[in-house]
Parts: C-alpha cells; sequence; structure tokens
C-alpha cells in the first residue's frame, strides 16, 4: 500500500538562522503553530536531537477540542530535520536560504482519517502562521 506524500512550504524573508530558530524553540513555536484564528498552541517542547522527542499542544481557544502532536526526531542537521509522528507517519522538513530568504518545505505522509485537501489546507495554514509570525518579529 502505498503513502500519500502531502507537500507545503513557503519562502521566508528572513535569514537562514532566524528561521531555523523560530522553527525549532519552544517560546516560539507556541505562537506561530495552529491551523486556523480559533486554535492556539498553549505548550511546546522540543528535544532537538536525533532520538530526541517534540511535542506540541494543540486546542481550540474555546477548549472544546484539542490534541498532542508528537514526535521523535531521526534525523536533525542544519537544513533538514526529519521526524516520525506518534502513529508511524514521517515528515521532512528543509529548510533553504537565497538571497536573504529562507525557503522552508515540508512532507509529510498523509493520514487516512481526513481527507488529503483538508490535511494540504491545515498544514498550509500552519506554514502560513509561521511564515507571518517569523517576518512580524
Amino acid at each position: 500500500m502505498t503513502t500519500t506524500k502531502i507537500t507545503v512550504g513557503n519562502t521566508i524573508a528572513a535569514n537562514l538562522e532566524k528561521v531555523w530558530d523560530y522553527w525549532t524553540q519552544p517560546e516560539h513555536i507556541t505562537r506561530w503553530n495552529f491551523a486556523g484564528d480559533d486554535w492556539h498552541c498553549p505548550r511546546a517542547e522540543n528535544d532537538l536531537r536525533k532520538g530526541g522527542k517534540y511535542s506540541a499542544r494543540m486546542e481550540a481557544k474555546d477548549g472544546s477540542m484539542g490534541f498532542d502532536f508528537e514526535a521523535v526526531y531521526d534525523e536533525v542537521s542544519p537544513n533538514r530535520i526529519i521526524y516520525t509522528m506518534s502513529d508511524g507517519r514521517q515528515a521532512t522538513t528543509s529548510f533553504e536560504e537565497a538571497g536573504g530568504s529562507t525557503r522552508v518545505t515540508t512532507t509529510f505522509d498523509a493520514e487516512k482519517t481526513n481527507p488529503v485537501e483538508m490535511q494540504r489546507a491545515g498544514w498550509q495554514q500552519i506554514m502560513d502562521n509561521f511564515k507571518d509570525y517569523v517576518e512580524r518579529e
């Protein structure tokens, strides 16, 4: 059975160092890691090393629902992070600097519960929140 891969991305008007820091530091992750204005990320933990764990709590602001997103890092390098989510799916995020901007691209295994386009839209919204956050800080 083949796994559907979904790719989302953005070009951020910031250098690689700033983009990396804002992508990986929990105090920043909580400021952009959600897929809509009615959601937030009240906490995040990040042990950024091979075998280290990433965890982020995502919740509706009204408290009606929420979930923990967890993963373990398979690879961490200055230009790429690969992790395996708690349900066994994998994701790769790459960082490419060019001319003062940084291209961030994530490719992930789709899950089987929700439609592919819904998943793509949600992950792209998170990527758009990240771009907006980095560029305004």
